[in-house]
């Protein structure tokens, strides 16, 4: 990037900060793009002239609406609900809902304005948005998440859709959630439409929908480490969270040959040299989704080592997946998996590599780098087949989906090398993700003229 590139970025960036003051999450996820969008658009006037960039980051709209539902004491309780519809321009929008304490719109317009990009790079004809609640479905009864979840979509579906918006589920909203919001949506629409995706499969859902965004994870490594004749097998993997993300990220990292030695939450992580096997991710997965234990119970039924309130990023290995959170991969942590010589990391959260992080890892050619909107793509990839197969009445063999995810992160493995390469053949995954999810969404806005 020139000085003069390095102006109208820092132009942009204050233009955004100024129209979303405080939105620190925001901030991020755009400066993350727009650092390779301006210099890419700098020879290319008509993306300036229509203001392209600018559009993009200002969502279509966002509904945001009160959530009045009962605990099991009849105590009323009111929580905030929200739907960030960011950009339609290539397909109905599609993202998840996340129920979590942490949600704010500043995390919704970041995770809505990602989904974008990941969406375009799927090839699948979807726009990109994301909902969510502060309501914490941790320690409530069925009842209670049942109720809420009702309170929830009686508002959400007056502004969704099969042609229109198709949630899913995302952190703190599983199956269980997913099923209560469609059984709501269908009441009050009177129609069995695919209005929602992460269903159960009596209902609609696809087969691996669950694994889907770990399997993807795992995926995109594969092909960034196929580009230079390597492989998993053998490798020494660290994951971070325990969530379906994480635990399906493990679950295939260990099919594909890896040895996975770290899981995490957010109280610490565990540390199991031998390995984990696929008995001790069904473990984990019990303790996790049932039980809503801690990780730190794993070693005390398995051995290990266990290290409170720290991440696993000091730990040696060849391949990182942080798949817990945002942020959660700092400038220190990457600098030691640099010094411990890591070879690849694959992003399976939302954005987990600050902006200092991402500078030191840039530094280091050897050091392969797939962004969230790249690597997580397989959930929604998934979805958007899951969609497919609600719109055909059909329903497809796991070994079929399993495929077409396959090959739809191949795609984007490919674009990204495609619009990254430099003239030494170094890939920077960043900047291709990035150009190749702008210029999809980018033609169809043209298109359409000035709206």
């Amino acid at each position: 990037m020139n000085e003069h590139q390095a102006d109208d970025l820092a132009r942009f960036m204050g233009g955004v900060k100024r129209r979303n003051p405080g939105e620190t999450e925001f901030h991020q996820a755009v400066h993350e793009v727009a650092m390779d969008i301006i210099p890419y658009i700098a020879d290319k006037p008509v993306y300036k002239e229509l203001k392209i960039l600018e559009r993009m980051t200002e969502p279509d709209r966002i509904v945001s609406f009160r959530v009045v539902w009962q605990d099991d004491s009849g105590a009323i309780r009111v929580n905030r609900g929200y739907r960030v519809q960011q950009n339609n321009a290539i397909g109905p929008y599609k993202g998840g809902i996340r129920f979590h304490p942490t949600v704010t719109q500043s995390v919704l317009k970041f995770l809505a304005f990602e989904q974008v990009f990941k969406n375009s790079l799927t090839s699948l004809p979807l726009g990109g948005g994301k909902g969510g609640s502060d309501f914490n479905p941790k320690g409530k009864s069925d009842l209670e998440v049942m109720r809420f979840c009702q309170a929830f979509m009686t508002e959400l579906a007056k502004h969704i859709g099969p042609d229109t918006d198709v949630p899913a589920g995302d952190i703190g909203v599983g199956s269980r959630e997913v099923g209560y919001m469609f059984g709501q949506y269908k009441r009050l629409a009177n129609r069995f439409e695919g209005v929602l995706t992460g269903k159960a499969l009596e209902f609609g859902g696809s087969r691996i929908r669950t694994e889907a965004t770990g399997y993807g994870v795992v995926y995109m490594v594969d092909e960034m480490l196929k580009k230079h004749g390597e492989s998993i097998d053998g490798r020494t993997c660290v994951v971070s969270g325990s969530g379906n993300v994480a635990t399906y990220c493990a679950e295939k990292l260990i099919d594909m040959g890896g040895k996975v030695v770290t899981l995490s939450d957010s109280c610490g992580f565990i540390h199991y040299p031998n390995g984990l096997t696929h008995e001790h991710l069904h473990w984990v997965m019990d303790l996790k989704n049932r039980r809503r234990g801690r990780i730190e119970e794993f070693t005390k039924e398995f051995g290990g080592e266990y290290y409170a309130d720290r991440s696993p990023w000091g730990i040696k290995c060849s391949l990182a997946f942080p798949c817990a959170t945002q942020n959660e991969i700092t400038s220190e942590d990457a600098k030691l998996l640099i010094n411990n010589g890591c070879r690849a990391i694959s992003e399976g959260a939302n954005m987990p590599t600050t902006p200092e992080a991402i500078k030191v890892i840039q530094g280091c050619d050897y050091l392969l780098h797939a962004p969230s909107k790249a690597a997580n793509a397989g959930g929604v990839a998934v979805s958007g087949l899951e969609m497919s197969q609600n719109s055909a009445r059909l329903q497809w063999s796991r070994e079929e989906v399993d495929d077409r995810l396959r090959t739809i992160i191949r795609g984007i493995h490919d674009q990204c090398v495609e619009f990254g390469s430099d003239a030494n053949n170094h890939v920077d995954y960043f900047k291709g993700a990035n150009i190749a999810g702008f210029n999809k969404v980018a033609s169809a806005m043209m298109a359409y003229g000035v709206m």
